[in-house]
């Protein structure tokens, strides 16, 4: 099974300012962040940025932040450690549409007003972020929970000790998660060196 650019969401959980310079390896961390970003902004994927605590713990990190504001990304500020209990999982999947008001069922059925149809769910979810084994732990699963189909980029999520981090990806993957680096996320998006996009991702991973 390989990922498909085109039911993917990229999540990125609490990369923050104030929470970054406690992160083991956090400048390699940021920086694959940031590369999953720029390859989500490239490849049309849709991104939303979790805050843990803003007030407390600060906006993204200014290099994220950056791209983020240039794919209109969705910021999700939150207070629980699991993003999915403050509504993440409604951001990622689409409400149904109502039919719109004053459809009379008395109507013919050629008269009658009818819903348009609701958006298809990316039910992929490539995630990764701060601290392994909390906040991104906690969201990672409770959307498998929410049957969405769950991928962790591993060189992309830290905790402030490789001890937590890695018993996070243990219990992920014992729970169904796939464990995937930015590399192997960059090249089953593109799928083919023949992709409109493959020397643009390609330059943000060399």
């Amino acid at each position: 099974m390989l990922l498909d650019a085109d039911e993917c969401q990229l999540v990125l959980v609490d990369y923050q300012t104030r929470l970054m310079p406690a992160i083991a390896d956090s400048a390699l961390v940021l920086a694959n962040a940031v590369r999953l970003a720029q390859m989500a902004q490239a490849m049309g994927v849709p991104m939303v940025a979790t805050e843990q605590n803003p007030e407390k713990l600060g906006a993204s990190a200014p290099e994220l932040g950056e791209i983020l504001t240039l794919a209109r990304a969705r910021i999700f500020p939150k207070m629980a450690f699991s993003a999915c209990a403050d509504g993440l999982t409604d951001l990622l999947r689409p409400a149904e549409r109502k039919a719109p008001a004053g459809n009379a069922r008395s109507l013919p059925k050629h008269l009658q007003k009818v819903a348009p149809p609701a958006e298809p769910t990316r039910a992929t979810v490539v995630i990764a972020g701060c601290e392994a084994h909390v906040c991104l732990l906690q969201t990672a699963l409770e959307l498998l929970e929410e049957e969405f189909e769950v991928w962790v980029v591993t060189d992309a999520c830290g905790s402030r000790t490789e001890r937590n981090r890695d018993a996070a990806y243990d219990r992920l993957a014992g729970n169904g998660a796939e464990l995937v680096t930015t590399e192997m996320v960059a090249f089953e998006w593109l799928r083919s060196a023949q992709h409109p996009q493959f020397k643009s991702v390609q330059a943000l991973i060399k």
